[in-house]
């Protein structure tokens, strides 16, 4: 039988998210049913329910930053058990058949992958994500959460975590050049930022925050950086030309990349993670000069993420929250908007016991 289970829910873009009741699918044989204590809210959402990314499937609960305790497991389930800790991101299926699948990049699963929420189903249902009590998925797309996270500082890596380290990684954040550190330059200090600064440090790279303006230094450099940069300063971009390896642009706005490239020493990377509901427009002749690469990564596979956060255990890393309850989300949601959450805001949802359904 299918799961009622309490969550919150927006039927259109102008209303305010309601506490109500949605369905999970009846476990298969291969699902695992997951106790939610807490779960990240990621500016993904936002541009969902507000049709910042097209049309989304109303009534809808999102979220894909997902921390909690497996509570019932399915008869064909092999690789976890009821009170595993576990965690689930932006994914919940896959074919799980195509060339990208069978390589371990589900992410870019050929025939789709399945996103947490306001996606398309297996059986044709539209998902439904975690700002609720439970979340019912297949065992393949469940990460083990080490025991050295907490639920909370951790739901936000499953979204903010891995997206900011896939690229770290790809690009070769911790490697030397020559008898020196690689220089990382961070843009943008916000929830994915924080944690790309974090990450990077850890990794080994020198580290350069690069913001607006230097408000939020002290934090920035209690992260791990070396230094921090207003990108607002005259002459900013004549004066950091060519002093970075690796960018990792977090920011979703639109920005000149043409003069950000330039920043990059010869054979540097910009990794783009930050979507801006923008065009963005670039010179290949900025890419062309000196072999630059400019690059997307879109969070990444299961077994990266699991990495991640064994990287996040091993090195005393996680998400810097504010926890909130489940009545502040619409209220959140706009201070996220402002830059005025740091750096992400986590949903207790405890509190689903005892709440009312509208």
């Amino acid at each position: 039988m299918p799961i009622t289970v309490k969550a919150l829910q927006k039927t259109a873009p102008d209303q305010p998210f309601r506490v109500t009741t949605i369905e999970r699918r009846d476990p298969r044989p291969d699902d695992v049913v997951i106790d939610i204590r807490a779960a990240g809210i990621c500016h993904s959402d936002i541009h969902t329910v507000r049709n910042e990314w097209g049309e989304a499937h109303f009534p809808l609960t999102v979220g894909h930053e997902i921390a909690g305790v497996i509570s019932a497991v399915g008869s064909e389930v092999t690789r976890w058990e009821v009170g595993d800790r576990v965690g689930v991101g932006c994914m919940v299926d896959s074919c799980g058949e195509c060339e990208q699948c069978v390589a371990g990049y589900e992410q870019c699963c050929l025939k789709g992958n399945v996103g947490t929420y306001n996606s398309t189903d297996v059986d044709g249902s539209i998902t439904q994500g975690g700002y609720a009590e439970k979340v019912v998925v297949n065992e393949r797309f469940v990460l083990r959460i080490p025991d050295a996270l907490d639920f909370d500082v951790t739901a936000p890596l499953l979204c903010a975590g891995i997206t900011s380290y896939s690229p770290l990684a790809r690009w070769g954040a911790g490697d030397q050049v020559g008898d020196r550190p690689k220089r990382v330059a961070v843009l943008g200090l916000g929830g994915l930022g924080h944690m790309g600064v974090q990450i990077a440090a850890a990794m080994g790279a020198e580290v350069t925050v690069m913001t607006r303006t230097l408000k939020k230094e002290a934090e920035a450099l209690e992260l791990g950086a070396t230094r921090v940069l207003a990108t607002s300063e005259d002459g900013f971009f004549r004066d950091h030309r060519g002093q970075f390896d690796l960018i990792l642009n977090t920011i979703s706005a639109d920005i000149p990349v043409d003069q950000y490239l330039a920043l990059l020493a010869p054979r540097g990377v910009m990794a783009v993670v930050g979507l801006p509901p923008e065009q963005q427009g670039v010179g290949f002749g900025s890419l062309i000069g000196n072999n630059k690469v400019l690059a997307g990564s879109n969070i990444g596979s299961i077994a990266e993420t699991q990495e991640m956060l064994d990287f996040c255990a091993e090195h005393g890393l996680a998400a810097r929250i504010e926890v909130i309850g489940i009545d502040d989300v619409d209220a959140v949601y706009d201070r996220v908007v402002d830059g005025d959450v740091k750096f992400r805001a986590v949903i207790d949802t405890a509190a689903f016991a005892d709440a009312q359904v509208d």
